[in-house]
């Protein structure tokens, strides 16, 4: 599936006065350069489900998804790439007849059918149809008898295939440099399914942290990953934390400070950063760094989950 992907990603090691002062080495997983359609996280998590899609006999694929949805766009562009017609189910029923945005434009560009929902609507539809893995969602059926037979994804693709995709970071990182003692993977959490396949995929001794993106997530994020590890893997993973001090007040907000670190990391290093996801995680290494969070000789990989919105 996908057979330009460009598997294993490179890693970089990323010097930064920050670290080096505090005997921390940063380097970064640049998974933003896995796939020209489909970047990052969301092919991690999307390949497998589209690979099940495809053996089992689906045509279509039935998604959930905010205004500026990355995971929205990636399922457009992913199934058109297979030939498979997809429908995005998305928050907000005032934007139906609004212009579309940049974001939407896309999905639908890439031959999405857009429905959008009233919040309360797309709550409970969302949530009916997340848990319990593929197929199995409790709003699954009443998706099916509206849209046939199809394979419904999860608000931000993170269901069980999804985690098992996931995994694949920390492999090739193993495969790579090995990981172990003193070795913290590091990548933002916003449904918890890149979290939970790199928590599971650790060896001993080795850590992952995840960067909450949203505001209010304590308990709600432990849990979501917790509930894709037993659904996965059956058993739970220990080794892992979630930091929720940067979120920079909320969901897809990206504060002046924040846009002030990530345009300072750019200059820096040459590397361009998204902001609702990838700064926050690299701001949080750097302010924990500096607060001596990480002991000298600690091995920080960030996982670059994504590319910049289009300017």
């Amino acid at each position: 599936m996908f057979a330009d992907a460009l598997l294993p990603t490179p890693v970089i090691d990323c010097a930064d006065e920050v670290f080096e002062r505090s005997g921390v080495r940063l380097r970064l997983k640049r998974d933003d350069l896995v796939h020209p359609l489909v970047p990052g996280n969301k092919w991690r998590k999307l390949a497998p489900n589209l690979e099940f899609a495809v053996r089992e006999g689906h045509r279509r694929l039935v998604t959930f998804g905010g205004a500026y949805s990355t995971h929205l766009r990636a399922v457009a562009l992913a199934a058109g790439a297979l030939g498979l017609s997809s429908v995005g189910l998305v928050r907000g029923e005032e934007l139906a007849g609004a212009p579309r945005n940049w974001s939407l434009e896309a999905a639908e560009e890439a031959g999405m059918e857009l429905v959008f929902l009233s919040r309360a609507a797309y709550r409970e539809a969302a949530g009916r149809a997340a848990g319990g893995g593929v197929g199995e969602g409790a709003g699954e059926a009443e998706l099916r008898r509206r849209w046939g037979p199809c394979l419904v994804l999860p608000e931000g693709g993170s269901n069980a295939l999804a985690a098992h995709g996931a995994r694949a970071v920390v492999a090739e990182l193993a495969e790579s440099e090995g990981l172990g003692e003193g070795d913290v993977v590091c990548c933002p959490v916003g449904t918890g399914g890149t979290l939970a396949g790199i928590a599971a995929g650790l060896p001993p001794g080795a850590r992952a942290l995840g960067v909450a993106v949203l505001r209010g997530g304590e308990g709600y994020l432990e849990g979501e990953v917790t509930r894709l590890h037993r659904e996965a893997y059956g058993r739970k993973f220990g080794g892992w934390r979630i930091d929720h001090g940067h979120h920079g007040g909320g969901y897809g907000r990206v504060p002046a400070a924040l846009e002030e670190f990530a345009a300072g990391f750019e200059r820096r290093h040459g590397i361009a950063l998204e902001r609702r996801y990838v700064a926050k995680a690299l701001a949080a290494l750097y302010d924990l760094t500096a607060a001596g969070a990480f002991p000298p000789g600690t091995r920080l990989t960030a996982v670059v989950t994504g590319l910049p919105d289009p300017v």
